[in-house]
């Protein structure tokens, strides 16, 4: 597909090109300063012809770019040009007032041409390193329908807050199988429901993070290949569940290319936003509920607090559950009345995520599967579960904490159905989201597969332990598995 998906009303002319990660409007800006810099060595005669095209268009869509939304990615070109930009102007009206137009001597524009064409250069690495991010196209059969809902569980209370009758409340976002919708369907917005709630929780999660806000301010332009509220997909199949917790800190959309990749194949993803713990969680009132997790210094009490939150996330999975099956009886609002196969539900998480999933599968025997993607198990009170789980991990290297894959075995070795590990090369914690299509890539922080391959690898390897535990598909599952890493296998049955 040569066109991304992050589209805006304003047409096609601000749509991200997929490889180039840069817009039309911004290929035309970028065109415009380089041709004003070559300007200066070019034949006499085609110089002004030359400059006055590339400064037309240049000052053109810089206008246009200045309404639809700038990009940061775009101001060093802006720089070379309006350095460049000057001296081209004089020396075009010296030669239309008929006046005599000298030339600097090679030498001595070299340098001067040369700092504007680095500074040009600066603008598609950076529009590569932090980009729009664009999603990969689902690989299943069916399209792809979104929606957000909103739930409060009657019978807990919101530890978080101080008052009395405050009762926990979680933000779920579904991905389901859909009709195709028609041509010219608004793709769903990445982060939120709207362009405002993205840049909200976008700005939340460079916050929580450390990381300057004009970074990943790409990240809230982008669209998805979703449509929110599609038509569920035709027919009378009944699509297992799977439920997702997110990082801490992390929000419900933080693995929409996942979600979307499960949902063309049949499945509905429930992925939460648990409130004062993820980034930002914007409710239906329009109020913003920011996280309050921060680290305490002592570690003791940060693996306490962590213990906690867990508990809560694991909660907060069963609640969900219990609302999805309300939903498939039409007991609440809804598409997916009587298309929801809640007998056949996995619970999955990433990090801190994943861990609530483990003790949720523990607690609640309703899971049928379990999914944690490289998360530490919190449970302070490990015991035998029944249910498979896949647990994947990245590399494991000097910097990882000595105490997570022991753990992660004792728990593994936990259940009594077969459990699978698959620590997968070139991974970092982050591969496991959407996080490498728009963070720089930088090994450490996003691995080293890349942005596609990550996003294949963890779709293709929970696809198929989902397949045979949730559908129970015939196949070899570990030797699936192990094409894509180190794979070791807990058969306790």
């Amino acid at each position: 597909m040569w066109w991304g998906s992050s589209r805006a009303k304003d047409g096609r002319v601000t749509e991200i090109i997929t490889g180039l990660h840069m817009s039309p409007l911004e290929i035309l800006v970028l065109l415009g300063a380089v041709a004003l810099v070559a300007a200066r060595w070019l034949p006499a005669a085609a110089r002004p012809t030359v400059t006055v095209a590339a400064g037309s268009g240049l000052v053109l869509s810089v206008l246009v770019l200045s309404v639809v939304g700038l990009r940061w990615q775009m101001v060093p070109v802006l720089a070379g040009a309006a350095f460049v930009l000057p001296f081209a102007v004089v020396a075009v009206l010296r030669r239309r007032l008929g006046r005599p137009v000298g030339r600097a001597r090679w030498w001595l524009a070299l340098p001067g041409s040369a700092v504007c064409v680095g500074l040009i250069t600066m603008g598609p690495v950076a529009a590569w390193s932090c980009p729009v991010p664009v999603f990969p196209e689902p690989t299943g059969s069916f399209a792809v329908g979104t929606r957000v809902m909103q739930w409060t569980d009657p019978n807990r209370p919101e530890t978080a807050t101080a008052t009395p009758d405050d009762r926990r409340t979680v933000v779920v976002q579904l991905w389901y199988p859909a009709r195709k919708s028609p041509t010219g369907a608004q793709p769903a917005q990445y982060l939120g429901r709207t362009r405002q709630e993205a840049r909200t929780v976008s700005d939340a999660l460079a916050h929580y993070a450390g990381l300057p806000g004009f970074l990943v301010d790409g990240v809230p332009r982008a669209h998805t290949h979703s449509v929110f509220d599609a038509p569920v997909a035709d027919g009378a199949a009944r699509f297992p569940v799977v439920l997702f917790s997110p990082g801490l800190g992390g929000v419900r959309t933080q693995n929409t290319a996942w979600a979307e990749e499960l949902a063309a194949n049949g499945y509905v993803v429930a992925a939460l936003d648990h409130p004062y713990d993820s980034a930002a969680v914007v409710l239906t009132d329009g109020r913003t509920i920011d996280t309050e997790i921060a680290s305490t210094g002592d570690d003791d009490e940060d693996d306490k607090r962590a213990a906690e939150t867990t508990r809560i996330r694991a909660a907060d999975l069963s609640f969900v559950l219990t609302q999805l099956d309300c939903l498939d009886r039409g007991e609440l609002a809804g598409p997916l009345t009587g298309r929801l196969d809640t007998g056949r539900a996995a619970a999955t998480g990433h990090s801190l995520g994943g861990g609530a999933a483990l003790q949720a599968a523990r607690q609640d025997s309703r899971f049928a599967a379990v999914i944690n993607m490289d998360g530490y198990p919190r449970d302070p009170d490990p015991r035998p579960f029944h249910q498979p789980a896949l647990a994947l991990t990245q590399a494991i290297g000097p910097q990882t904490d000595s105490r997570y894959i022991p753990r992660l075995t004792e728990v593994l070795r936990l259940s009594t159905a077969t459990s699978y590990r698959l620590t997968i090369p070139g991974a970092a914690h982050l591969t496991f989201t959407d996080a490498p299509l728009y963070l720089p890539p930088v090994p450490s922080v996003v691995g080293s597969l890349g942005r596609t391959e990550s996003q294949h690898v963890v779709a293709a390897t929970t696809l198929a332990f989902l397949n045979t535990t949730l559908r129970h598909a015939p196949g070899d599952l570990a030797g699936a598995l192990s094409a894509y890493g180190g794979l070791s296998v807990y058969d306790n049955r």
